[in-house]
């Protein structure tokens, strides 16, 4: 394993760098909108607010289109200004997008996945892996994947360390880790090592944080998980939020349009991730996400 570690990192300005090494991206549009870009904190990272999700039902959702139906899906998302997409390695479908994204200029649109932190895998090789199977030179944010329990940041730190690696050299642009559950979520304030926050976030609580890493209704912790993404962005961390319609079980449509505004309103959030499975559900979010900020 390499001797690279997250203090040096942490001590350089090798992030500062790699960022700079890719050149400059659009400027956020005076008024925010679902296409429009917003930078994710002390990452540098420019991202449209709307970000096309790719892990519906792990991405059986998407898978099921077909290569063919999600290109045109994808291109449509493209066509109307989305240009942030977000997989993961356990889902079904970093290799289709990979597929999908061929087209358009790669420095056009941003890529986030998230890695397994597997307890006896190469970081590196697995990164590796991840890069080829998406067919791209490099990710914009890695996650580390489904962080649920209380010791998550001690119990991660190869992983940490294989980033910050890849990160210098520019294998990946920015980092950070997806959260699930109360004492996940707790481990990110003043954690040094975190660009970006994934966290679940609705007004209702549905599939959000609670006392432990599973899924559930919580609609009772919804202040905690609010208070937290303002203590994060505070210190500098971009936010995306995930879980937006409660994975799907949001069906009318004035509750998905509250929770889109509730997750930029009242939450604060930087950016929100959601899943398509047809050219309605775009349109949809856009116009919801334009009216949050109307």
């Amino acid at each position: 394993m390499s001797t690279f570690s997250r203090r040096d990192f942490l001590k350089t300005s090798l992030a500062a760098g790699a960022i700079a090494s890719l050149g400059t991206l659009p400027a956020e549009a005076s008024a925010p909108a679902a296409t429009s870009t917003v930078t994710l904190g002390k990452s540098g990272v420019e991202v449209t607010r709307l970000a096309f999700g790719t892990g519906s039902n792990n991405g059986q959702v998407q898978a099921e289109l077909g290569q063919q139906g999600f290109n045109r899906l994808v291109g449509y998302a493209y066509d109307r200004g989305i240009r942030f997409f977000e997989t993961a390695e356990a889902y079904m479908t970093p290799a289709m997008l990979g597929e999908a994204l061929k087209p358009y200029p790669r420095e056009s649109y941003q890529v986030m996945s998230k890695v397994t932190t597997d307890a006896d895998a190469d970081p590196q090789k697995r990164l590796e892996d991840m890069l080829r199977t998406s067919k791209t030179d490099y990710f914009d944010i890695m996650l580390l994947h489904w962080q649920h329990t209380a010791d998550w940041v001690s119990e991660t730190t190869r992983w940490q360390d294989g980033i910050l690696h890849a990160q210098s050299k520019q294998m990946i642009r920015a980092r950070g880790a997806s959260v699930h559950g109360l004492p996940a979520l707790r481990q990110m304030p003043g954690n040094e090592w975190l660009q970006v926050a994934m966290i679940r976030m609705n007004q209702n609580g549905t599939r959000m944080d609670g006392p432990t890493g599973s899924d559930g209704n919580n609609p009772q912790f919804v202040g905690d998980v609010v208070e937290h993404v303002k203590q994060v962005r505070k210190q500098g961390m971009g936010v995306i939020s995930m879980k937006l319609v409660g994975a799907g079980a949001f069906t009318r449509h004035e509750e998905r349009q509250a929770a889109m505004r509730f997750a930029f309103r009242n939450a604060g959030v930087d950016c929100v991730t959601v899943g398509f499975k047809n050219t309605q559900e775009i349109d949809e979010a856009i116009s919801n996400l334009n009216l949050a900020f109307a």
